[in-house]
């Protein structure tokens, strides 16, 4: 079991920059692979990166590619999401999520694989 909890949201101006964090409980950390998502109102919640469980490899959303880099420090149990360059667009809901234990070195870009989600940090771009 693991569970997830971010931080580091709040209120920015369009140009600006943030650093979420996600903190995880439990042993394993580096067992699981981990994304960011994020749910603006009104919309699905969609995919905005992923790291993978001990090499790193990541992947991003085409929207935040060039402005957004994830990374972990698994001897600290958390990811981050250092996000530059903010747009109002990127207003909305962010949660991290973990998908595992696993072994393998994956990189998940949809929602369904995820097996646990945190609660959300809140971000609000303003123009």
């Amino acid at each position: 079991q693991v569970q997830l909890e971010e931080s580091g949201g709040g209120l920015v101006q369009a140009g600006g920059s943030l650093r979420l964090s996600c903190a995880a409980s439990g042993r394993t950390f580096s067992s699981y692979a981990m994304g960011w998502f994020r749910q603006a109102p009104g919309k699905e919640r969609e995919f905005v990166a992923a790291i993978s469980r001990s090499v790193g490899n990541t992947y991003y959303a085409s929207s935040v590619k060039g402005r957004f880099t994830i990374s972990r420090d698994n001897a600290k149990n958390t990811i981050y999401l250092q996000m530059s360059s903010l747009k109002p667009e990127d207003t909305a809901i962010y949660y991290c999520a973990a998908h595992g234990p696993t072994f393998l070195e994956i990189v998940l870009t949809t929602r369904q694989p995820y097996n646990f989600w945190g609660q959300g940090t809140q971000v609000t771009v303003s123009s």
